[in-house]
């Protein structure tokens, strides 16, 4: 993973470089494309500094030389550029509006895998694997993917249930014990009667898994923070790419403990599929 997130890797580490390296991190991230076909001595021209810095600056990237910083760029460049964030057109069809929201929301959605941190997700499965009780909270938007996440968790014999209701929430979250778990789902990571409801939780002993961007209220207070880093458009043209991102975190979870209770399942999702049946029209016979 590590050319697709060669990008995300210079901003975090822009500032802990040195004065001179920082300025050829901030002439890459504002000239991506154009560095692919720059020589080293372009670069260091760009960015006015020298040749080494250059270099120094793939190596604190952990990068061996500029030749090869150059091809994980292009790696990433080509990963992502068809994937921008767009704008809509008057004079879009709906077949540009149809490749434009799925572009973005691909990009979006192949940005937060690589930036999932695989031990909090096999801290999040092992605990909710062990949970005695597991509960979902969310509000709005959300509260939609909490929903989701109770349907699916139910039927991992797991004792579940998801509150989108805040007054619910506190009074759930007061109930709670060290054997249970919460997973808090914010687009933002900043609402306020979320954070209220996982800080009663907290105080009531319980773990609670976070789902929300980096360095944000929610993610710092929860007890295993899986960071989901979405920057949200309100323009009303924008699809919400968030609330998809939330939802295959959720599935990666919801595998992950399938995985673990393959045995204890086996047959009771046989019996499940089962008594659904009864719930469908059968296929229609389109060999007469």
């Amino acid at each position: 993973m590590e050319a697709l997130n060669l990008i995300i890797k210079i901003k975090e580490r822009r500032d802990h470089l040195r004065k001179s390296e920082r300025k050829v991190a901030d002439f890459v991230l504002e000239h991506a494309q154009s560095v692919l076909g720059m020589r080293i001595v372009d670069v260091a021209a760009g960015a006015k500094v020298s040749e080494p810095t250059v270099v120094r600056f793939c190596h604190a990237l952990d990068v061996d030389g500029f030749q090869a910083f150059k091809l994980q760029l292009a790696q990433h460049l080509g990963a992502s550029s068809n994937y921008s964030q767009f704008s809509v057109d008057d004079s879009d069809t709906v077949a540009d509006l149809s490749h434009k929201v799925f572009d973005s929301t691909i990009g979006s959605l192949l940005t937060i895998r690589d930036e999932l941190d695989p031990v909090a997700l096999e801290q999040a499965i092992a605990a909710i694997n062990q949970a005695k009780r597991v509960e979902f909270y969310g509000f709005g938007a959300s509260g939609s993917v909490a929903s989701d996440a109770q349907h699916k968790f139910f039927r991992l014999q797991l004792s579940s249930a998801a509150y989108i209701d805040p007054h619910i929430q506190h009074m759930s979250a007061i109930s709670l014990s060290a054997q249970d778990v919460v997973v808090a789902i914010s687009q933002s990571g900043r609402t306020k009667a979320l954070i209220q409801s996982v800080e009663l939780a907290l105080d009531a002993g319980a773990i609670v898994i976070g789902l929300a961007p980096q360095d944000t209220p929610l993610s710092k207070l929860s007890s295993i923070p899986i960071f989901v880093n979405m920057e949200e458009d309100l323009q009303v043209f924008t699809p919400v790419s968030s609330r998809i991102a939330h939802l295959l975190v959720i599935d990666v979870l919801a595998m992950g403990v399938a995985r673990l209770r393959k045995d204890l399942l086996k047959d009771y999702l046989k019996r499940i599929n089962k008594s659904l049946k009864v719930l469908r029209t059968p296929k229609a016979d389109l060999t007469g």
